[in-house]
């Protein structure tokens, strides 16, 4: 992540809460903030939290995650890569309490990739962006989109994939099609869904920010006329 300071805190806090569940005491959960390029006090938060941190200096965000699995794999490289589990968010975002838990049930399951969905913040948007997500995404129907901010994999997929590449958009997207070629078992979830910045301007230029400001209504004004919602097909849940 690259100068999440204002949001940095609420996110740590939040991965705090979902590490807590109590369905997790038996596994071993560490966490890893990667600080991109940061000049905005966001190490000075990251250290008043339970957390590894790793600084980079890419400005690229395949290349800040891919650092961070990096790490992630070295702290347990004591493991088989099939028992660890990799749970990707955003600095801007907030994980439910179930986050963790809920993934991880998935996985018991026989899932290797987790694909979740996003909330942006109302707060963050206008009345018509507001309405224009209503009517577009429904409770029980994960769309299949891919979010970095609600993801999780398998190490041994991850690593089958061939790990995130060092791109500055869509790194996520590219990870899931390359372990969809490779036949991992991916499931699609809104059960512990993430609320995100719904802020005009984001990190990426063709990122989630760019989707809420352009996109969104004209989506779910073409979603209305047709009678059907626009989602992306083919992935199992």
């Amino acid at each position: 992540m690259h100068d999440e300071a204002e949001l940095l805190g609420r996110c740590l806090a939040s991965i705090g809460r979902a590490a807590a569940d109590a369905s997790l005491a038996d596994v071993h959960i560490r966490a890893f903030v990667v600080l991109d390029a940061c000049g905005d006090g966001s190490a000075a938060i990251a250290s008043m939290h339970d957390v590894s941190v790793v600084e980079v200096d890419r400005r690229n965000v395949g290349a800040a995650r891919a650092a961070g699995v990096t790490a992630a794999l070295d702290a347990f490289a004591a493991y088989s890569s099939g028992c660890v589990w990799l749970a990707h968010t955003d600095g801007d975002s907030e994980v439910p309490a179930n986050w963790l838990s809920h993934q991880r049930d998935l996985a018991d399951g026989g899932a290797d990739l987790v694909v979740g969905t996003v909330r942006p913040d109302f707060r963050d948007l206008s009345r018509a962006q507001v309405t224009a997500w209503l009517a577009t995404h429904h409770e029980g129907s994960p769309n299949g989109h891919v979010h970095g901010a609600n993801f999780g994999i398998r190490a041994s997929a991850h690593f089958a994939a061939g790990g995130f590449a060092e791109v500055t958009v869509h790194e996520d997207v590219r990870l899931v099609d390359r372990a969809r070629q490779t036949w991992a078992r991916i499931v699609a979830s809104d059960a512990a869904e993430v609320r995100t910045s719904g802020r005009p301007v984001g990190r990426t230029p063709d990122g989630y920010a760019r989707y809420l400001r352009e996109d969104l209504v004209r989506r779910a004004g073409s979603a209305l006329v047709d009678g059907a919602e626009d989602r992306d097909v083919g992935i199992p849940a």
